[in-house]
């Protein structure tokens, strides 16, 4: 009995598989998640990436994508004990494009050579500041 129920539990936590249709009415998504659709449509108001579009008749038309990410919400708040407020968080951080840490603006290291060169150039320039001016008549 209890292999039943934990073979069970497994075949519920397996992902669903997605048909491949442009859209999915309401009904059609709450059975692939298996969520009622009043759960479905409250994920809507509390979760800005959820956002069906309606047909012309008025009812909600999931796109691929929008399936995917209730999927996903479903297995934050349910699998991985996530509140609402949390799982919202996660999305909307996993959204983001990791920041990769850039370096400093330092030019790259100077040989000896160049160091010469520089030095070279500032007493070409001493010198020619400190020569006497000649008076323009």
């Amino acid at each position: 009995m209890a292999e039943k129920k934990s073979r069970a539990r497994e075949s519920a936590a397996a992902d669903p598989v997605i048909p491949d249709k442009l859209y999915f009415r309401i009904g059609e998504v709450a059975r692939l998640c298996s969520l009622p659709a009043y759960v479905l449509r409250f994920w809507e108001s509390e979760f800005p990436q959820l956002k069906p579009v309606k047909g012309s008749n008025g009812q909600r038309m999931y796109r691929q994508s929008d399936v995917e990410t209730l999927l996903r919400i479903k297995k934050l708040l349910y699998d991985q004990g996530f509140t609402i407020a949390g799982a919202r968080q996660h999305l909307k951080d996993e959204s983001k494009p990791a920041r990769k840490q850039s370096g400093l603006p330092f030019p790259p290291r100077r040989t000896g050579d160049d160091l010469k060169k520089v030095r070279q150039g500032l007493q070409e320039i001493l010198g020619i500041l400190s020569a006497p001016r000649r008076k323009v008549k």
